[in-house]
């Protein structure tokens, strides 16, 4: 194939893949994207392979990464063209011819380069990935079994089968994706343990689009108090969203710790709220905080994944020479420590806002006993619906990964539940004041994913690549 129709074919590719994504969500979209980025890679050189992979991930990334335009239009190209790159570096190392070798190194690359860039740099971002899309499709079991890059990687596998030519190409890999997904639906999805609780999730409402430094934290905090007074039944978990109660140093020495330990006490709950806590001019604490339905503090977790340039700014001095990084004038402290709060509704996990996007904080929590699965996010800073509905599809993944229900709760949404095997049980309405009720049940036991995590498919991925690379060079001193 020419490398002009190539570059043409990968880039319509990539542009099927985002609209994959929420808030499109057309999954199969995602399968044909991949198949056409397979096909585009036919027997072209590693230099090509590299710059074809790049503009299919400039097609991808360009759609699903278009929300970071919303803070620096600059810093939004940079982050799209250098995300691009792990799927070009994932492609460069693709067998090129076809065949098994290229069926199987295709899948194990994307994986692999998926992994990297769930980890590095900054600590990772993993948002906009192909396996949001996934999730809402016949693949979506699997997340049991591996978390979001088995997603990836089956997608990109049944990618593959649609774009080999001949049937006993399609069907090998198209076996192995079916295998693999009855596995997720007939292994260990976790057990209730018996015991469920009524939990109300709240969602204060009001305008979207403001940056937390032109918002008023007063106004966030009362429209809060005004939601809660809509909840007209009895709950054993009240919960907030992240970044309601803004205060200097520790909330527990505050003046609203006293009224929200008033609030735990009338609606005789565990009371979960999102804190931002100064620490002198140049950083700050993301917690959650925990009062129990006699009024005492109860339990506390520290956000740990940060968002890079959104709560730190990675080589501030140089890079505030640069541009402007007045919209982050403080830098997040990392937060150590288990992500499961013993309180008496139970144990609760935490993944606090872009953590959503971080499978190691459900298989964390689920493996600290967490009963069920709280995601506290603000992404009132948003106009389009991109980020919201890209988290609730995370939310979906952490459910299904970690065998335990999710409870979301957004300053102006989305506020939502979702069932443990992945199901959206309830959602909120984008800006709307609302209080969101439900009955969960706490579960035990411990999926596939929690037991083992990233590990197999990393090593399986890449022993599956080195093979099929091995093979390759071999097959060309043969002639």
């Amino acid at each position: 194939m020419r490398i002009r129709r190539a570059l043409a074919l990968a880039l319509l590719g990539g542009i099927a893949v985002a609209m994959s994504l929420p808030p499109w969500g057309w999954w199969p979209l995602g399968l044909v994207g991949l198949a056409a980025l397979y096909r585009a890679l036919d027997r072209q050189p590693w230099r090509r392979r590299l710059l074809i992979g790049w503009v299919a991930g400039v097609g991808h990334f360009g759609i699903s990464l278009f929300w970071f335009s919303e803070f620096t239009a600059p810093g939004a190209v940079v982050g799209i063209l250098f995300s691009a790159l792990y799927m070009g570096a994932a492609d460069a190392l693709t067998a090129p011819d076809g065949g098994w070798r290229r069926v199987a190194s295709f899948p194990a690359a994307l994986l692999l380069l998926e992994g990297l860039r769930a980890r590095w740099p900054f600590g990772g971002v993993p948002i906009g990935g192909a396996a949001l899309g996934q999730i809402a499709g016949p693949l979506g079991p699997a997340a049991r079994i591996g978390g979001p890059l088995v997603l990836l990687g089956l997608a990109a596998l049944l990618g593959a089968a649609l774009a080999e030519r001949g049937l006993r190409r399609r069907m090998a890999p198209a076996l192995v994706a079916v295998a693999v997904v009855i596995v997720g639906l007939v292994g260990p999805a976790g057990r209730d343990t018996g015991r469920a609780i009524d939990v109300g999730l709240v969602q204060g409402g009001g305008r979207r689009g403001f940056r937390a430094g032109e918002s008023d934290p007063e106004d966030v905090y009362h429209r809060h108090l005004a939601a809660t007074e809509r909840l007209r039944t009895d709950v054993d978990l009240l919960m907030w969203p992240e970044d309601v109660v803004d205060v200097d140093g520790d909330v527990a020495r505050s003046t609203v710790a006293g009224e929200l330990a008033d609030v735990a006490r009338r609606r005789d709950a565990t009371f979960v709220v999102g804190v931002i806590e100064g620490e002198g001019t140049d950083h700050f604490r993301n917690a959650v905080v925990a009062w129990g339905a006699d009024g005492r503090l109860v339990g506390r977790y520290e956000k740990v994944h940060r968002v890079p340039f959104g709560e730190w700014i990675p080589f501030r001095s140089v890079v505030g020479r640069i541009g402007d990084i007045s919209a982050v004038p403080a830098d997040a402290i990392v937060g150590r420590g288990p992500n499961v709060l013993r309180t008496p509704a139970g144990r609760l996990g935490v993944a606090i806002s872009y953590e959503v996007f971080f499978a190691d904080r459900a298989r964390a929590a689920s493996n600290g006993g967490a009963g069920v699965l709280l995601v506290p996010t603000n992404a009132a800073s948003f106009t389009t619906t991109q980020v919201p509905t890209q988290e609730i599809a995370a939310a979906r993944i952490l459910a299904v990964a970690s065998g335990r229900s999710v409870l979301q709760a957004g300053p102006t949404g989305y506020t939502a539940i979702v069932g443990h095997r992945g199901h959206v049980l309830a959602r909120s309405v984008l800006s709307r004041p609302e209080v969101i009720t439900g009955r969960v049940s706490l579960r035990s036991g411990r999926t596939f994913y929690a037991r083992f995590g990233d590990w197999p498919w990393l090593l399986a991925s890449l022993a599956a690549l080195l093979t099929a690379r091995s093979r390759v060079r071999k097959s060309r001193l043969a002639l």
